[in-house]
């Protein structure tokens, strides 16, 4: 680079100026996809779970996934830009097609385990509201996944469906919480500044921090970044942070609804729930009999949004790290995602245990794959030669940084315990 344009860079952000609100809502969108993915029903049987089995006393956990869902979005978005490609083919450039491939790897796993616990969810949606054995409503689900996967303008199709039912979920929780008279404030308090983990709790939490808040989340947002057609001029016009914020806000709107209907409804009755279906019970005492099918269509629109945008991200994350083709509307994507619904399927229907074991896999599989893929994020973050024309992103730098150690911390800690759940697990499956 010469010196010319290093100085223009160096100004580059400083001469472009934030986009007005109206603008800023056209330009937002893969955050959105983001979370309709991050909430499928492991999220919402996770954050049930959480409140439904520890009260209170976790909530402050959407005070780390708060930071930490930002940060990972935020550098991510960053590194895409100035880098001028997406991470893995970043990671790629600089540490190699054996790093890129294996963190490729990691990430398709944790996806593909996700996939499996989608399915499960999906078909207990369909089964609330219709009656069907769920094998039935989730096998016509994905049918209805794969004509969208094959149909032109992907792109904005995922991002209507899953904007439509983060809304419906977003509805559904909150009218259920208003219903039951609202949290106590006294004890949501405490809980958010207890910042204490009660015996047993540390699988749960860790369940629920790497699934609500996943560097994968940040990585598949590049790429769907280069599908909405960012530029250069969205890391500094607002567009991105924007982005990032809308993201981590519908998140933590939907978690932090259920953590507290779960707290209300479930933690009194030391009800346990085995099977995302029993989450109907956290909307009796408001809707009653009606709340099966309410249930019913928010496991569904979870379901079948995070089941439409993961099993993509898992096929575009796992090419990526091989430095194939990424185009979501690519016949390479369509078909590696048809093959993977058909194995997730295969497995998920000869399954006889919990569908919670499932979605206990796809949480370790993810908070595996999290310290994988963030420590080469961590190393381009703080490159030199990376940030070479722009000013150093000392805060992100540390904010980064913060988040990882919290992850690693976190992911041993649990790993102590859960390792030989995961291993029964596995063998459980065959």
């Amino acid at each position: 680079m010469n010196s010319k344009q290093t100085k223009t860079d160096e100004l580059f952000g400083a001469e472009i100026k934030h986009l007005p609100f109206k603008e800023l809502v056209k330009r937002i969108g893969p955050g959105l996809i983001a979370t309709g993915i991050v909430i499928g029903p492991g999220a919402i049987t996770t954050s049930a779970m959480l409140g439904g089995n520890y009260g209170y006393s976790l909530i402050w956990l959407l005070i780390p996934i708060i930071f930490m869902g930002i940060t990972f979005m935020m550098v991510t978005n960053r590194l895409a830009i100035i880098t001028g490609m997406p991470t893995l083919h970043a990671i790629r450039k600089y540490y190699g097609p054996a790093a890129s491939g294996f963190v490729g790897i990691s990430l398709f796993l944790a996806c593909l385990f996700f996939t499996m616990g989608n399915i499960s969810g999906t078909g207990a949606g369909v089964s609330l509201i219709t009656g069907l054995n769920w094998k039935i409503g989730s096998a016509f689900m994905i049918a209805v996944v794969i004509y969208c996967y094959f149909t032109k303008n992907v792109y904005s199709k995922v991002e209507k469906v899953i904007t439509a039912c983060i809304l419906g979920m977003i509805l559904a929780f909150y009218t259920t919480l208003i219903g039951v008279g609202g949290p106590d404030w006294s004890e949501l308090g405490s809980g958010l500044t207890g910042f204490e983990i009660p015996e047993g709790g540390l699988t749960t939490a860790l369940a629920f921090i790497s699934t609500n808040a996943a560097v994968t989340t940040g990585i598949y947002s590049t790429y769907l970044g280069k599908e909405k057609k960012w530029k250069k001029e969205d890391l500094f016009n607002g567009v991105m942070l924007t982005d990032a914020i809308v993201h981590i806000t519908s998140v933590i709107l939907i978690s932090g609804a259920i953590i507290l209907v779960g707290a209300i409804v479930l933690f009194p009755t030391g009800e346990k729930i085995d099977a995302p279906a029993q989450l109907a019970a956290l909307l009796v005492p408001i809707m009653g009999n009606a709340a099966k099918y309410i249930m019913g269509i928010a496991l569904l629109g979870a379901g079948f949004s995070s089941l439409l945008g993961n099993t993509q991200r898992g096929m575009v994350l796992l090419n990526a790290g091989f430095d194939k083709e990424v185009g979501l509307e690519s016949r390479v994507i369509r078909i590696g995602c048809l093959i993977c619904l058909v194995f997730a399927m295969i497995v998920c229907y000869s399954y006889g245990g919990s569908p919670t074991q499932l979605i206990l896999i796809a949480n370790v599989a993810t908070s595996v794959a999290t310290p994988v893929a963030g420590f080469f994020i961590l190393l381009l973050l703080w490159r030199n030669d990376v940030n070479k024309g722009y000013k150093k992103p000392t805060v992100l730098r540390i904010c980064m940084t913060v988040s990882y150690i919290f992850v690693l911390l976190m992911t041993f800690s649990a790993l102590k315990i859960q390792i030989p759940k995961l291993i029964n697990a596995v063998l459980s499956l065959f």
